[in-house]
């Protein structure tokens, strides 16, 4: 049994066994009541002592995931279920374990000069003295926006200019199909909240966004991973998985996709909406930014092919346009708005007034945001290449990645039998930060990939950065190298 752990994490090793062993068993990936490795075999494979197996183990008899059998080992057990989250309270709060995948990076990392990890546009680059205007000019003129609360589903005018803009992109749809989020996350937490409980079935893509896993799970759901190629998503190899799963809800970042970058077909993507139509689910289509494209225009949005009401579009504004005004939108058909607008009135009962107001200017315009959109893409693309040429130049030759034709990021691959939490931790020794790919699945990890956001910091910053992650990587390939006994490992 493969499970990498990361010793460098606050997270104690038995805890990190005790989270890979659940997460294989709620995936589905240990079959009910089949038997584990002993204690003695899996403290040898993963150089822990036994007090640390066994403390794990019992973890997972505690959430009666496993039952132990003196004399005979431990078995999955016949009823597994997700962990009761009455049962993860004590005197000292405990944050809920399915948080280790996506959010282990956010808790335990450190303050650095150079900061790739952050899927952010540089402030510089949006539209903020815009929006300066538009709040000072609602402040002098509609002072009354500060004591209103607004619609659950979202203010009628952004709703509607929204509608406008969304025909652009082939979209038709009416404001009644729109409901307006605090970002996209809130948005995939209303679907997760809306459809999905304990047992049922999620697919994503191999790897995902980090913080999706976390919502899904959190609803109890069993996250299955479907994996990508230059195309996106396998729909040959989904096809595959049908035989064994049901899927509720497929979740997909169509159009440059994080954390790869890649783009799915516009074949996929018309296969997909017949194959959920087929299946009578629904497929969830993150958008976070498909107007930052560099050489080609992308392929057509899936929502904008389904004629069948099965997929939910969920278009991001926050990284686009205003983080701290939190926009985001859930388009679908009435009825499964609907079920969305009541989760939202559990969560907050509509998204402040004033944050819809302070945008609408800029989102009502389309010149306005096309000039937007037209700078993000010039800017960024140079980042891109200005990237790609520092790699180019200093990288270690057994360091590859994949260029992205827009969005945000870099994947990068470190060769087989590296791990880039390994280098994570180098590098923070140098004052520079990166996402590792590990938070990025939902099944078994594959540990030598790691994201760098070029988005996020100017040229000068991302030279100085680049080059000294160069260092780091040579330093670190080389000691593993080392490590090995001199034996080719690349």
């Amino acid at each position: 049994m493969k499970i990498e752990l990361n010793r460098h994490s606050q997270i104690p090793l038995a805890k990190q066994i005790y989270q890979e062993l659940a997460d294989r068993i709620l995936s589905g990936q240990f079959a009910k009541g089949a038997r584990l490795p002993s204690v003695r075999e899996l403290a040898r494979t993963l150089h822990v002592s036994p007090v640390t197996v066994s403390h794990a183990l019992e973890m997972l008899e505690n959430q009666k995931l496993v039952t132990r059998i003196q004399g005979k080992g431990t078995f999955v057990y016949e009823e597994a279920e997700p962990p009761d989250e009455s049962t993860q309270r004590s005197t000292s709060f405990k944050l809920p374990d399915y948080l280790h995948r996506a959010q282990d990076v956010y808790y335990n990392q450190k303050t650095v000069a150079i900061n790739f990890a952050l899927s952010t546009v540089d402030p510089s680059l949006l539209p903020t003295q815009v929006l300066a205007e538009s709040l000072q000019h609602l402040a002098h003129h509609h002072p009354d926006i500060l004591g209103t609360y607004g619609e659950i589903q979202g203010d009628l005018e952004l709703r509607q200019a929204m509608a406008q803009y969304l025909t652009g992109e082939n979209i038709h749809v009416s404001p009644q199909e729109i409901l307006v989020t605090n970002g996209s996350q809130q948005g995939i937490d209303l679907v997760a909240r809306s459809f999905l409980g304990p047992g049922d079935v999620v697919f994503t893509e191999e790897p995902t966004y980090a913080a999706a896993i976390d919502v899904f799970r959190s609803r109890g759901a069993t996250v299955v991973s479907v994996p990508v190629d230059e195309d996106g998503m396998r729909l040959d190899a989904l096809t595959v998985m049908l035989d064994r799963y049901e899927p509720k809800l497929i979740y997909t970042i169509p159009t440059f996709h994080n954390p790869t970058g890649r783009v799915m077909s516009t074949k996929r993507r018309k296969a997909l909406v017949d194959l959920a139509a087929d299946m009578n689910c629904l497929v969830l289509e993150d958008d976070p930014w498909s107007e930052i494209f560099f050489d080609t225009t992308p392929p057509p949005h899936i929502k904008s092919m389904d004629s069948h009401g099965n997929v939910i579009y969920l278009k991001g504004l926050s990284k686009i346009l205003s983080p701290g005004c939190r926009i985001g939108f859930l388009v679908a058909s009435v009825h499964v708005l609907n079920r969305l607008i009541t989760a939202k009135t559990y969560a907050d009962l509509g998204n402040p007034l004033l944050n819809q107001k302070v945008v609408l200017p800029i989102i009502q315009s389309p010149q306005k945001i096309a000039e937007l959109f037209t700078h993000l893409r010039s800017v960024l693309r140079k980042r891109r290449d200005f990237t790609i040429q520092l790699l180019e130049r200093h990288a270690h030759p057994d360091l590859s990645w994949t260029v992205p034709k827009g969005g945000f990021n870099l994947w990068l691959s470190l060769p087989d039998g590296a791990n880039a939490n390994d280098l994570l931790a180098e590098a923070e020794k140098r004052q520079i930060s990166f996402l590792p790919g590990s938070s990025c699945y939902p099944g078994d990890i594959e540990w030598h990939h790691f994201r760098v956001s070029y988005a996020h910091v100017d040229e000068a910053v991302l030279q100085k950065g680049i080059r000294e992650l160069c260092v780091v990587t040579a330093t670190y390939l080389a000691s593993l190298h080392d490590r090995k006994g001199n034996t080719p490992l690349f």
